[in-house]
């Protein structure tokens, strides 16, 4: 698939285009119509689509699409941290940065070159260096899209010639809902979580569903590789299969926090809900040569 762009082999095709500050957005579209949007400002998805138009990822109409600052919604990447401390930004800088299309990227095992896909490349720059002194890492980024529409994500950071590095990561993912009562998460039953709301305390899942009746800020330790969130109102379930991610992040800021936080409507809480393939609670660590993968799919089928 020629990542340059065109549509000529029936398979869909790949688009490069920019957005309305001259950032380069790559489209991608399988050949039902099922399309996806990436931004090279973060390697940010911005937009995941079924074949019938249908939005699938949560963006708020608050959203600053104006770097450095990430776009709220979507799904944006979370490295060489995940959460706020020490001289990083929130969340690190890679969802900050600019990325470039990696034109000659290392074959990927186990994956078709044949559906539309970008592969993305970040390096860093002279300003991560002096908040993050590692200079010799690559983060290479493919987002691709399957004949069923499946948005698949991989990760892979290696350390090319450095010290050993150690950093965590999660693709933060906003789903879009009809409405954050009518939803419930499964596949987090008896887990144990770190609750962000009562300083990173360790609590043991008790129900057999998560939902929501208020503000929640959480991971799961050691998840199994598949989640499930169902959406009553519009009878459809999200499935978030992983890789390479022991933990799940699941948040949502309720009705105070959202009018807190200056890029999201005050009532959109209800249509969104983050939920994260995410390596948070023991870092990965690379020696030299060594490299991480971290994959990500999300599907979505029809249910009651």
């Amino acid at each position: 698939m020629n990542q340059q762009g065109g549509e000529s082999d029936g398979r869909g095709g790949v688009e490069v285009s920019k957005d309305r500050n001259g950032i380069e957005q790559v489209i991608l579209r399988n050949n039902r119509g099922a399309s996806a949007r990436v931004s090279l400002h973060g390697g940010q998805v911005l937009s995941w689509k079924t074949e019938r138009g249908e939005e699938l990822l949560f963006t708020s109409s608050k959203a600053i699409f104006n770097p450095p600052k990430a776009v709220r919604g979507g799904i944006p990447i979370c490295f060489p941290q995940f959460g706020n401390r020490g001289s990083l930004e929130q969340h690190g800088f890679a969802r900050n940065r600019m990325w470039t299309i990696d034109k000659n990227p290392p074959p990927l095992p186990n994956e078709s070159n044949a559906k539309p896909h970008i592969d993305l490349l970040l390096k860093p720059s002279e300003d991560d260096l002096k908040i993050w002194p590692h200079r010799y890492f690559e983060f290479r980024l493919r987002v691709s899209l399957a004949a069923e529409g499946y948005l698949s994500i991989i990760s892979r950071v290696r350390n090319v010639n450095s010290k050993p590095f150690s950093f965590s990561f999660a693709y933060h993912t906003y789903l879009s809902i009809s409405d954050i009562s009518e939803v419930r998460v499964e596949g987090l039953e008896t887990l144990d979580y770190l609750d962000n709301l009562y300083q990173k305390e360790r609590f043991t899942e008790q129900g057999d569903a998560l939902t929501f009746e208020s503000e929640v800020d959480r991971v799961y330790l050691d998840s199994c590789n598949t989640v499930a969130v169902l959406d009553h109102e519009r009878k459809r379930t999200f499935v978030i299969r992983k890789d390479g991610l022991p933990d799940v992040v699941v948040w949502n800021p309720w009705e105070k926090k959202a009018k807190a936080v200056g890029d999201l409507g005050d009532e959109e809480y209800k249509q969104m809900l983050c939920v994260d393939g995410a390596a948070v609670e023991k870092p990965i660590t690379l020696k030299p040569g060594e490299e991480w993968t971290g994959r990500l799919e999300l599907s979505v089928v029809p249910s009651t």
